[in-house]
């Protein structure tokens, strides 16, 4: 972890959940944190979480399923202080349900978070990490990318997810050789706000099959806690390699 020590990293979602565990792994390794959410409050309890390990902690509010909110966030962190690893971690499983209840607004919305607000953010900070000749882009996706079928109801989620692996592995291939890695991760099925969020849902509105899965993985104990994912995203972060697909499970041994 020491090619980390002294980096500034920007994880989006980081007020909770995989984001915040993210955000408090990279801290301990000694990084500066750029903290994004929606939520001044949350952003607030996970700054102060950073600067009492020693770090310093900046906040940014915005919505990223928002154009404007997009393109302002945009243009501050191109023209910030240099951000040297990106974790985009913000998504939304939402809009659920069978294809032909699912309105195009919100169709539209959950790309511009999943999949727009990536590539453009991506955009804004890589002339940096070119021009230094080190940078770390993590994509945060999901192992239903590989195996959308097994996800019937969350045709958008998976669309989304799919895009946003080709938009990495697309990217890795342009930076190739710059010194800038461009990598996916699938966090593993984590026990986060969204998965109680799933299992809240009434099921004749998300499809009963769906909502049972979800209630089972929680009942049968087989989600990770937040901190076991990111402890393994850290793991990965110290290697060299670029263009692949991280998993929990593929992550080096810790020393």
């Amino acid at each position: 972890m020491s090619s980390l020590t002294g980096r500034t990293a920007l994880v989006t979602g980081a007020g909770r959940g995989i984001g915040r565990a993210t955000a408090l792994a990279l801290a301990k390794a000694g990084v500066d944190l750029v903290l994004l959410a929606r939520s001044q409050d949350q952003l607030s309890s996970v700054a102060g979480e950073v600067r009492s390990l020693g770090r310093t902690a900046s906040t940014v509010v915005a919505d990223l399923s928002r154009l404007e909110d997009l393109e302002r966030t945009r243009r501050a962190l191109g023209q910030a202080a240099g951000i040297d690893i990106v974790v985009n971690n913000a998504a939304t499983i939402t809009p659920m349900g069978a294809t032909t209840s699912i309105e195009t607004d919100d169709v539209l919305s959950a790309m511009v978070l999943n999949v727009v607000a990536v590539a453009s953010l991506n955009g804004a900070l890589l002339p940096h990490m070119l021009r230094q000749g080190w940078g770390r882009i993590v994509n945060v996706s999901s192992g239903l990318a590989g195996r959308p079928a097994d996800f019937v109801g969350g045709n958008t989620y998976v669309t989304a997810k799919a895009g946003l692996e080709a938009h990495t592995i697309n990217l890795a291939a342009e930076i190739e050789h710059t010194g800038v890695t461009a990598n996916i991760y699938r966090p593993g099925i984590v026990d986060t706000g969204m998965q109680a969020w799933i299992r809240d849902q009434d099921p004749q509105r998300i499809g009963g099959a769906l909502h049972e899965r979800f209630v089972s993985l929680h009942e049968e104990g087989n989600l990770i806690a937040p901190e076991q994912s990111a402890d393994a995203l850290l793991r990965h972060l110290s290697s060299e390699g670029t263009g692949q697909v991280w998993t929990v499970a593929s992550a080096p041994s810790a020393a």
